[in-house]
């Protein structure tokens, strides 16, 4: 409304600048003529009605009546009476309410547009012209003012080009309104998703505050009777008896499995400061892949891999990108709890200069609902998890100007995206 506003306000008053400025112009311009030849005629006492006036002031006054676009013109003397005009039923007339006239007695100029049948003076003007440029025009003989000149236009030319400057102030203004409307939505907006930002990253410190103090107590806690529970299990599996060797490896892996809990969550909280190298993304999967060889065995779980080999270095930390492929195989194992296939494979993707590798799974997938918030603290789409893994991987994987997705597969499963910077 307040951009509306201003935008008719300021074409309101530039195209009254405008028609003023044009019919000042064209007045100053007729004034200057006029006394121009009254000054080489020496007609001062013609005004003050002291002598008649001869045939070359006569035929001057004539000239004005047939200037280009005039209808009529009127000479007043100092007395207000009309002591000339082109109309000669006029002369000797005085019209005694004409502001406009007391005003160039005064000795200043006027200019404006006048409609007929608006003042008595207007008798006899032709009926099918409307509209007039209506100019007093004060005489002078030195300092004096000894007389005024009427002059009425029909200046068509002038007032056409009036309406097509008027026209263009107004679309200008409009055309700025609506500059200046998008200009401010966009300010408007840009402070809105700064400030939702702004509240996001509150809300994660927060988290991280929260995180920090329970990863604390969790590793004090916990750590030092699962290295316990975890050697006396290894103890075990060089017992004679499989049924022992098996519970022993079971436990191991779960044991292994709460490590890794306490480990995403004291990183989570307090993240490693690894500084970006030249990684072999190839040697990282391998890593991750030998890691979970014996569980995937175990769970019967296949893994197809697709040119890893060829894959080129990529920016980052070998440990944190482990760290990364590590939750994301886990995901991937917990989402197949019968067993299944996960597929590894390079790819380009759009965005220029970065290698994307994705890992696939056939498990059950994650609800359309639940996509927006898989990378959200502590929103885990799994009943054990904690929701700090997928987090994690992304806050590391966008340390080193890499992005990471996760979308739905049509014929199920999920896929991870990781796009990663290729080293040059």
């Amino acid at each position: 409304m307040t951009t509306a506003l201003v935008s008719v306000a300021s074409s309101l008053l530039l195209s009254r600048f405008l028609v003023g400025n044009l019919l000042r112009q064209d007045a100053n311009v007729s004034m200057e003529f006029v006394q121009g030849i009254v000054e080489v005629q020496h007609a001062r006492s013609y005004f003050t009605r002291e002598r008649e006036a001869d045939n070359n002031l006569v035929e001057f006054f004539d000239r004005i009546a047939t200037m280009p676009d005039v209808v009529r013109a009127n000479v007043f003397s100092r007395d207000r009476t009309i002591i000339w005009s082109s109309d000669s039923s006029l002369i000797g007339m005085k019209f005694e309410d004409n502001p406009e006239l007391d005003e160039a007695l005064h000795g200043k100029l006027h200019v404006g547009v006048d409609t007929v049948g608006t003042k008595a003076e207007h008798a006899l003007l032709p009926a099918t012209v409307l509209r007039y440029v209506e100019n007093y025009l004060p005489v002078r003989s030195g300092q004096d003012v000894v007389g005024v000149i009427e002059v009425y236009k029909n200046p068509r030319a002038l007032f056409e080009a009036i309406e097509d400057g008027t026209r263009l102030v107004w679309w200008s203004g409009v055309g700025g309104g609506l500059f200046l409307y998008g200009l401010l939505l966009w300010v408007v907006r840009r402070a809105d998703r700064i400030i939702q930002s702004q509240q996001a990253r509150l809300v994660e410190s927060e988290t991280l505050a929260a995180l920090g103090v329970m990863a604390s107590a969790v590793a004090h806690g916990i750590r030092n009777p699962l290295a316990s529970i975890r050697t006396s299990a290894e103890l075990n599996l060089d017992s004679p008896s499989a049924t022992v060797r098996e519970s022993s490896g079971d436990i191991v892996d779960e044991v292994d499995g709460l490590e890794r809990w306490v480990r995403d969550l004291l990183a989570y909280a307090v993240p490693e400061s690894g500084e970006p190298e030249n990684v072999q993304i190839a040697q990282v999967l391998d890593d991750s892949l030998g890691s979970f060889a014996r569980v995937f065995q175990r769970r019967a779980i296949r893994v197809a891999t697709s040119s890893l080999h060829e894959a080129p270095a990529v920016r980052g930390d070998a440990a944190l990108l482990t760290q990364v492929f590590n939750c994301l195989l886990t995901n991937a194992m917990d989402a197949m709890p019968s067993g299944g296939l996960v597929e590894l494979a390079i790819s380009k993707p759009p965005d220029e200069g970065k290698l994307r590798i994705s890992i696939s799974d056939n498990g059950a997938g994650v609800a359309p609902e639940e996509l927006p918030n898989v990378f959200v603290p502590r929103r885990s789409t799994k009943s054990t998890g904690l929701g700090v893994g997928l987090p994690l991987a992304k806050r590391i994987v966008e340390r080193f100007g890499g992005a990471i997705e996760l979308v739905g597969r049509a014929t199920g499963g999920a896929t991870v995206n990781v796009d990663l910077v290729i080293a040059r």
